[in-house]
């Protein structure tokens, strides 16, 4: 196996909270099977209103009267603006990720960011005057690749391929950290090493003992 020269890590779920926590409490708070949202979406499919979404057709405004119509096809009713403004809410760094991307371009390798993300609707500079993650995390990465923003999303094979491209590596000298495992296939396949994150930490012992680095404070 060639040395890993670079990682890859999804935001949500990775470096920040998991939107996935906040759908959960939503269902919850709404009396609404679990789950349940996730396998609209899914039923959906990628002409859902949730991968319209990801991929930047629709903005987090413009989404929600058609993300509320594919919940009511599939027998839920569902608030889509609530719903965003509690996954808003969970989007906050981890703190132990933030110090290990420290850590490992300390050590000279470099570092990419891969998300399925949307654009809000507040005035910010860049891509249709809308905010993304990138704004805050920007400075911790050398490459970040955002679904919004270059018209896929995961796990689409072809976005692998462009984060890849973007780091000027071969995949099998790059490391990816997901939550979901569908997402980690597709890159596992192109011969990314792949890493689940359940527990951040434990990834991140994980990850540390394939770079053979220290990544826990």
């Amino acid at each position: 196996m060639e040395k890993i020269a670079a990682v890859v890590f999804d935001i949500g779920g990775v470096v920040q909270d998991s939107p996935l926590h906040a759908i959960a409490r939503y269902e919850r708070e709404r009396g609404i099977e679990p789950n349940a949202i996730n396998r609209v979406v899914v039923a959906a499919g990628e002409q859902g209103a949730w991968a319209r979404l990801e991929r930047g057709e629709l903005t987090a405004q413009t989404f929600v009267e058609p993300f509320e119509a594919d919940c009511r096809a599939h027998g839920i009713s569902v608030d889509g603006r609530y719903l965003m403004a509690m996954i808003a809410e969970t989007s906050v760094p981890r703190p132990v990720m933030l110090e290990a991307i420290r850590r490992i371009r300390a050590a000279g390798l470099r570092v990419a960011a891969l998300t399925n993300n949307w654009v809000a609707d507040t005035p910010r500079h860049g891509r249709d005057g809308a905010e993304t993650a990138r704004s805050r995390l920007d400075p911790y990465f050398d490459v970040f690749v955002e679904s919004a923003v270059v018209g896929l999303r995961k796990p689409d094979p072809r976005i692998y391929t462009l984060v890849c491209e973007k780091l000027g590596l071969d995949p099998s000298r790059v490391a990816f950290l997901d939550d979901i495992g569908r997402n980690l296939k597709p890159a596992r396949e192109l011969g990314m090493a792949t890493i689940k994150v359940d527990d951040p930490e434990q990834a991140l012992r994980e990850l540390g003992a394939l770079l053979g680095l220290d990544l826990i404070a």
